[in-house]
Order: C-alpha cells, then structure tokens, then sequence
C-alpha cells in the first residue's frame, strides 16, 4: 500500500511542478508579447549614488544608438518607463603579503682551570630569509538593475547587469551596453514567441 500511496504523491508533486512550470511560461510570454507593444520609452532618474545620474544618461545614449525604441524626456507620452537604481564605484583595491624562515644555531664550550689555562670551541649557524609583496590597484566597477514598467504598473522586463570595465570603454558605459543587449535579445524573442 506504502508504494501506491508514494507513487500518487510523487505523481501528484511532479503535476504540480509542471503546472508552476507553464504558470511561469505563461507569465513569461505574456510579459514579452507586452514588449512588442512598446514603442516609446522614458527612462526615468536611476537611485543610487552620485554618479546613477551620469548612468542613466549613458543608458540613453546606449538606448538611443540600438534603434529599437523612440526614448522620450516626457513620461506622459512613454508606452514604458525605464526604472532601476545603479552604482558607479571607483576604489582601490590593496593586497599586502608576507612570508619569512629564520633559523639560528648557537653551541658554545668552554673548560678552563688555573690561572692561565682555559679550552673553548664555538659553533655558530644563521638561516634566514625574508619575503613581503605589497600591491595596491584601482579598481572600476558598476552595477544596475532595471526594470521596464508598463501604463498599468506592471514590471513587463527586468535585468541586473555588472562590469569591472571593458577593454575600450569604462564600466558605466559596459553596464548600459550590457542592459541594451538583453533587452534586444529580449525583444528579438518575444518576435519569436508571438
């Protein structure tokens, strides 16, 4: 009887999972079919630190050079809204290490009696060695999440995206290039999903 019953559950957990599995397809596509419909974006002021606002014009610019979209300044007009929070951080990162080996070695003998006779021997040996590496290195890193929020309110895309900085352009700038390409890959899929 224990079988039976563990087979049914088993059955009735892997339903479950598939249904929670095309539950969450179905928002998916949904969600990319309300892509298509965007036509015109406003990219709203990103949170975060002082340089979020230098982000969110790079992310522009990003936006504007794909083609994919007409990017207004007037939110009224936008089909989406643009909004997130990103970080651009420039510190130093500092490595410090140290590594040594010391050995000593003393023997010493001495014998001596009366006033004038004394004997003595000595050994003596010194091992040693001394290493110490200090590096200090600057460092460029950005982060930002976003999300494309429909007329109604509903969040229709989202990313996180993260750089150190690419070869020929700064972490900012990679950042914006990284979300334009997903949302492009995004966009391309949902032409496929229709």
């Amino acid at each position: 009887m224990k079988p039976l019953l563990l087979l049914a559950a088993a059955l009735a957990a892997s339903f479950v999972c598939a249904a929670g599995d095309a539950a969450t397809a179905a928002i998916e596509a949904g969600n990319l079919r309300q892509l298509l419909s965007v036509h015109r974006i406003y990219v709203d002021r990103l949170t975060g630190g002082d340089t979020a606002a230098q982000m969110r014009d790079i992310l522009i610019s990003s936006l504007a050079a794909s083609k994919l979209f007409v990017l207004t300044e007037k939110e009224e007009r936008a089909d989406a809204v643009l909004r997130g929070a990103a970080e651009d951080l420039v510190f130093t990162e500092t490595h410090q290490s140290s590594d040594g080996i010391n050995a000593h070695m003393s023997l010493s003998n001495r014998t001596g009696s009366g006033y004038n006779s004394s004997k003595g021997s000595a050994a003596g040996l010194g091992i040693g060695e001394n290493e110490s590496d200090h590096s200090a290195e600057r460092r460029h890193e950005a982060l930002a999440a976003v999300r494309l929020v429909n007329k109604d309110g509903d969040v229709i895309w989202s990313t996180t995206q993260e750089s150190l900085g690419a070869r020929f352009h700064g972490a900012s700038a990679d950042v914006a290039e990284k979300i334009t390409s997903q949302l492009k890959e995004d966009f391309d899929r949902a032409g496929r999903v229709r």
